[in-house]
């Protein structure tokens, strides 16, 4: 039985008219079946403005803390799911992610089946998994002076156009190697298929754990990209050579300079993000469906009959 306690977020890119439609969309189902949306206040102000006979809903913070949510359905792209994962950071909330953006990797639904996918949200129609996310730190003269985390990539890229970054990368303490370049990727096998994927890492199925590190336009022999053990340790120390700066970006969100010197110090984080999923098929068919990969003269499993 349902209860009248069931609050779910709705978090929206309520930059694009679409979102908002369907977050009106979203609330008023979810209200007509006995749940009680919820609303940052930033959206919530929006959605007024697009429709002032919007009715008020519950506001996160004010009304309902993130320990009272019961799931979010996310409404955008991969960048609104990171939004959502950081809103909820620490606690053990699942995101649904609803594709209205481009490829949308970490969505589970389209924009044509989002009425299925709240009635299966109010029916509890959906299991729960967990992607693992890295702990980033930066230590400057031998302390801590910065700590963040990802569930896609913490890159360190180079801050201007002029200078090369200098770098020395090292796994679990011991040297990799030291070469110039634009920047380096660290990147979850969730993130393999975002930035990772784009500097030509390989693609990791997200059943596997793992850390990635991919090197940027690097001008070295050796400077592949290298998948470790999720309990390892990677490691990057800008090099004072070019006097150039570098900083640090989490998931494209949070961004940290960091100085000639400085060590980034990416591990396995122990608060992993929760996705909702509302379908059982394989990762391949996940990937063949985003990137819309050639498959023609597949004909099936072999039978050997």
């Amino acid at each position: 039985m349902m209860t009248a306690q069931r609050n779910i977020l709705v978090l929206a890119h309520t930059g694009r008219t679409d979102s908002i439609v369907a977050a009106i969309e979203v609330i008023t189902r979810l209200r007509e079946a006995g749940a009680r949306p919820v609303c940052r206040r930033e959206e919530a102000d929006d959605i007024r403005e697009y429709d002032p006979g919007f009715d008020d809903v519950l506001i996160l913070g004010r009304d309902v803390t993130v320990p009272e949510l019961e799931l979010v359905i996310v409404l955008g792209g991969d960048g609104t799911i990171l939004r959502a994962a950081e809103e909820v950071r620490g606690s053990t909330v699942p995101l649904l992610g609803v594709n209205l953006g481009h490829v949308g990797f970490l969505a589970e639904s389209e924009r044509d089946h989002l009425p299925s996918a709240v009635q299966r949200v109010i029916a509890r129609d959906y299991r729960v998994e967990e992607r693992f996310t890295l702990a980033v730190q930066v230590i400057e003269r031998g302390e801590t002076v910065y700590e963040t985390w990802a569930l896609n990539e913490a890159t360190v890229e180079k801050a201007s156009r002029e200078r090369m970054l200098e770098v020395l990368t090292a796994v679990d303490q011991r040297p990799l190697s030291s070469f110039g370049c634009d920047g380096v990727v660290f990147s979850t096998p969730t993130g393999s298929t975002a930035y990772g994927f784009s500097a030509g890492g390989p693609v990791i199925w997200p059943t596997v754990e793992a850390i990635m590190m991919v090197p940027l336009s690097a001008h070295a022999l050796f400077a592949r990209p290298i998948v470790v053990a999720p309990n390892s340790t990677l490691s990057l120390r800008v090099l004072d050579r070019s006097q150039a700066r570098a900083v640090l970006w989490a998931d494209g969100r949070r961004t940290y300079d960091l100085s000639p010197g400085a060590e980034v110090v990416v591990s396995r984080s122990p608060l992993p993000v929760r996705l909702a999923r509302l379908h059982e098929g394989p990762f391949t068919d996940r990937l063949v469906q985003k990137f819309h990969l050639p498959i023609s003269g597949w004909r099936g499993p072999v039978d050997n009959d």
